[in-house]
């Protein structure tokens, strides 16, 4: 492989990366950010990889290497956070995580010297906030985005509490997990190298199930359980962090607690509102206007800029404020009714349920039709799916509504999906 030039093995890998739903817009910004996680001959291996979670007999069998040296190169990717790797029957099994969330938060969970840090949050930086394609794509490109807001539990009012199902409770996704781990908030460690950190907690971001298994495995986040991390939960609400996290049902992967300066998925939300890139809850906040003293707090308090003061139109106090709430932009999260001395704010349901993908399986499907990239799910080029996965994307395909179904049909132009869907009927 010595006679790959550079470009042929960053571009390489670029192109590996989007074949994944969530992918990574070509960029000379991400060339070098590439070059500072991988190093050339990484980059053209790791282009090989297959999507699906692969062992090293099957990574010896692509690269054409020696079990012994491709285990080797297997746990140093793993090592750095570059590959998640789990155990299953006694059996390591590797993956390629995508960018985001993925590989760029990992590199920045932990302090660590093998990497220039600042170098690569400056790039960070450039890439995600000032070039935009990336998080455009992310979250602002079709109906399903990779995250959601977890409601604000201890605000909730009795009634609104019998209509939280499990899955929308942070509490219940910590107390569930088989493996959980807490790391650094990469988006404020990016920030302090860039000197614009605010002071809200850094060692807060949460990781769960499989993808805390490799990372406390590691050392990119310290194992602790349930009980630990139900306190840092109480301490992120005291703060008014938001609770931004894997949008499934089932085994979420992670919960960032995130605020309003520094955190890409709240910028994003702000940046770009029009297109909803952020899952919300299935609560909006209701103002009662006659308690309300314009003071200000919650506006102060709503990281995506929801909340905003205008004229009371007082007759006799011209000068008086009120707030008002923008519902296309709320994310439903209730920090402004935890923010309110007045208690005039509550939660209510919105008219209309937001639906979550069940597993990342479900996901990453409905992100890969979306956005005209399930032929790579279905069509692994590199080595061909088992039967079991090939069975888990079908499952899902068969239950998708028949608009969807024509959309996948059109993109994997498959006759063999076409009578599938038929029999179906």
């Amino acid at each position: 492989m010595a006679h790959h030039t550079l470009k042929s093995s960053y571009s390489g890998l670029v192109e590996r990366i989007n074949r994944f739903p969530q992918g990574a817009p070509p960029s000379d910004l991400l060339n070098k950010i590439l070059k500072i996680l991988f190093s050339d001959r990484e980059a053209q291996l790791v282009s090989l990889l297959p999507i699906k979670p692969f062992d090293a007999e099957k990574a010896s069998r692509i690269w054409n290497l020696d079990l012994n040296e491709t285990r080797k190169i297997l746990d140093k990717l793993a090592d750095r956070a570059l590959l998640v790797d789990v155990e299953y029957n006694g059996r390591s099994f590797y993956s390629l995580p995508p960018p985001m969330a993925g590989f760029f938060e990992f590199s920045l969970m932990r302090v660590r010297d093998d990497i220039d840090q600042k170098a690569l949050s400056e790039l960070f930086y450039q890439y995600l906030n000032v070039e935009e394609d990336f998080i455009r794509d992310l979250l602002a490109n079709g109906e399903t985005h990779p995250g959601r807001v977890f409601v604000n539990e201890p605000i909730l009012s009795n009634a609104n509490a019998l209509h939280v199902l499990d899955y929308e409770r942070a509490t219940e996704v910590i107390k569930t997990a088989t493996h959980v781990g807490v790391g650094i908030c990469y988006c404020r460690h990016k920030m302090e190298h860039l000197g614009r950190a605010c002071d809200a907690s850094m060692d807060i971001c949460m990781t769960f199930n499989s993808t805390a298994e490799s990372l406390t495995k590691h050392g990119h986040a310290r194992r602790i359980d349930a009980v630990e991390c139900l306190d840092l939960l109480q301490q992120a609400y005291e703060e008014n962090l938001v609770q931004f996290g894997e949008n499934v049902r089932e085994s979420v992967n992670f919960i960032c607690n995130c605020c309003g300066c520094c955190c890409e998925a709240m910028i994003a939300a702000r940046r770009f509102a029009i297109f909803n890139p952020v899952h919300t809850t299935n609560f909006i906040p209701e103002l009662h206007e006659g308690n309300c003293t314009g003071c200000g707090k919650c506006v102060n308090a709503c990281p995506v800029e929801a909340m905003v003061l205008v004229s009371a139109n007082h007759p006799q106090h011209p000068l008086r404020k009120k707030a008002l709430l923008d519902e296309k932009i709320c994310l439903g999260c209730g920090i402004c009714v935890r923010a309110c001395p007045e208690k005039c704010i509550l939660l209510k349901s919105r008219a209309k349920r937001i639906i979550t993908p069940l597993n990342g399986v479900h996901k990453a499907v409905m992100m890969a039709i979306e956005r005209d990239k399930l032929q790579f799910l279905i069509l692994d080029n590199r080595v061909l799916w088992s039967h079991r996965a090939l069975a888990a994307v079908l499952g899902v395909l068969l239950k998708l509504p028949p608009i969807k179904q024509a959309m996948a049909s059109e993109q994997i132009k498959s006759r063999y999906f076409e009578h599938l869907i038929q029999r179906m009927k």
